[in-house]
């Protein structure tokens, strides 16, 4: 077969064509596939989001910071602010008073030197800086039974402070330490924390200065009689972030560097969980004992419990009552000549609504009357007998203990 001049031209042109094309081809897959690879090799990082609720209209915001230094930039933030506390007291020696026995004495010569009445203990605590000018914010266990501690600042300075007041009700106490231009907190918000968000904690457990430990806020309104403390009057933040003994005072943050705890180390067998005093609560009693001395806390005189089928037989039972809701809170009892007892108030009442405000838990109870002050007026609306009635009762002030 013979080929014109103008056949072969074309046939070596589309032969050049095919192998240009096809090397052209064979570079990109490898170029291509080269990109690939490098980037199937990249970590890709993306920031930890701390979800929170959107004040202006309830959505769900992410926020935080960059995943490897968010909780360094909320530490170097706050850090300096937080102080160590060492507290000396004396306690009374009970060998010293065993031995005050004449049938012990026996034993020992008049002259022996007799052991000391006293001995000295000491403990060691957070805390953290409100203001420039040296007030303080720690727990009140930290610094009970002392009028004087030593601070040390994060700086090493060590520094005497006066032990201005003491609230044993909420475990909060003041502090006042002689110095100025002192790096401070920022105080954050802690209405409407979601479990699930970060949560920091600086402190000093086991005497281990600005020791940062992390994790999250696993629950919130924790009660008092839940976490095991019946005698104090708060509802607690829950969180996984480790508080040891030490840790008492120092501040549980959130991702931005926040202040919206103070931590405290209230059981001891709590393993893996830690408590903390919501900050609005502490600032206000902080507020309070800078400029009273002392704390009031508006008091009522009734023990609540949180009905549910099985409560509600156990308590029909045990108080000899007869409550007909299986849902709601129910009165269990009425301490005499309290406020309570005055309004008309009375056991096997269901609370509805509290000033109007519709209640679920006797913790929203607890709260909205912490909320007031003492000698305000509480409309406690309640079911008797399945009818509603509602009692005005005046709020005292929470009875000291003896």
């Amino acid at each position: 077969m013979k080929l014109s001049l103008k056949q072969l031209a074309v046939y070596i042109f589309l032969v050049a064509f095919g192998c240009g094309a096809g090397i052209f081809g064979s570079r990109y897959f490898l170029l291509k596939n080269s990109s690939f690879q490098q980037l199937r090799n990249v970590t890709m990082a993306s920031p930890p989001e701390s979800v929170v609720p959107n004040s202006s209209n309830g959505a769900i915001e992410a926020t935080g910071g960059d995943n490897v230094n968010f909780i360094a930039m909320a530490v170097q933030k706050v850090g300096p602010a937080v102080v160590r506390i060492n507290a000396t007291r004396k306690v009374a020696n009970p060998i010293s008073d065993a031995l005050k026995n004449p049938l012990l004495r026996r034993f020992f010569g008049e002259d022996e030197q007799p052991i000391p009445e006293e001995r000295i203990e000491r403990g060691t605590g957070s805390g953290f800086i409100l203001s420039e000018d040296g007030e303080l914010l720690t727990n009140a266990h930290v610094v009970a039974d002392t009028d004087t501690v030593q601070v040390t600042l994060k700086d090493g300075r060590s520094l005497e402070g006066k032990v201005v007041g003491v609230d044993s009700v909420t475990d909060v106490a003041v502090v006042k330490i002689e110095a100025h231009h002192l790096p401070t907190v920022k105080l954050g918000n802690s209405q409407n924390l979601i479990p699930g968000e970060w949560a920091i904690a600086i402190g000093n457990p086991l005497g281990l200065d600005n020791t940062v430990t992390i994790g999250i806020v696993s629950a919130t309104d924790r009660t008092s009689a839940q976490v095991g403390v019946p005698d104090k009057r708060v509802s607690f933040i829950q969180t996984d972030a480790a508080i040891n003994p030490g840790n008492s005072g120092g501040p549980l943050l959130n991702a931005q560097g926040e202040v919206i705890g103070v931590n405290t180390a209230i059981r001891a067998d709590a393993q893996g969980l830690g408590f903390a005093i919501p900050i609005e609560t502490a600032a206000r009693i902080a507020n309070e004992l800078f400029t009273k001395g002392r704390a009031e806390h508006p008091f009522l005189g009734i023990e609540m419990a949180d009905l549910s089928p099985i409560r509600k037989q156990q308590i029909n039972q045990e108080k000899e009552i007869s409550i007909q809701q299986e849902a709601g809170i129910v009165i269990k009892e009425v301490t005499e000549d309290s406020p309570a007892k005055r309004g008309g108030l009375l056991p096997g009442d269901v609370i509805q609504k509290v000033n109007g405000k519709p209640v679920k838990t006797s913790a929203q109870v607890q709260k909205l009357v912490e909320s007031s002050t003492v000698g305000d007026i509480i409309a406690i609306e309640v079911n008797r007998n399945s009818k509603i009635q509602t009692f005005k009762v005046q709020s005292g002030a929470y009875p000291e203990r003896k």
